[in-house]
């Protein structure tokens, strides 16, 4: 299996993004030209790996048969300082709401999808440091 998209320049510095018939619309701060439309580029990489993982934990989580009431992810990336900027360190943070939530399938499932199931995390792994934080709250 492949992906493809086809990112075609609208004005400025906006573009859309045609990915398996989804717009995107990715834009620029106006500080350098943009008009503020959409994301930046980068930041849609932290999308992209709280995706990723969620997607992994929520499927594992369903086959331990691990009710949440809710669950999310925050991501923060660390950003160099010199021109290629790129982001060198990530960190991810899993809050999951629920009544006795068993700690171990919780992390069984983060850790899984860290260690083995998440494509995207296996390949920022490769150019960044990715560490993770289980929260839970009631």
């Amino acid at each position: 299996m492949s992906a493809k998209t086809t990112v075609k320049w609208t004005k400025r510095m906006s573009f859309e993004a045609d990915l398996d018939g989804h717009k995107i619309i990715i834009d620029a701060d106006p500080s350098v030209g943009g008009e503020n439309k959409g994301p930046k580029p980068k930041p849609l990489m932290l999308v992209a790996l709280a995706g990723c993982t969620g997607m992994d934990v929520v499927s594992m989580l369903t086959k331990m048969r691990v009710e949440l009431e809710d669950f999310s992810i925050d991501v923060e990336a660390n950003l160099t300082t010199e021109h290629p900027k790129y982001f060198d360190a990530f960190t991810i943070v899993y809050t999951f709401k629920g009544k006795d939530l068993p700690m171990a399938k919780l992390e069984k499932a983060v850790n899984l999808s860290q260690e083995r199931y998440c494509g995207v995390s296996d390949m920022y792994r490769k150019f960044a440091s990715i560490d993770h934080k289980i929260v839970v709250v009631e």
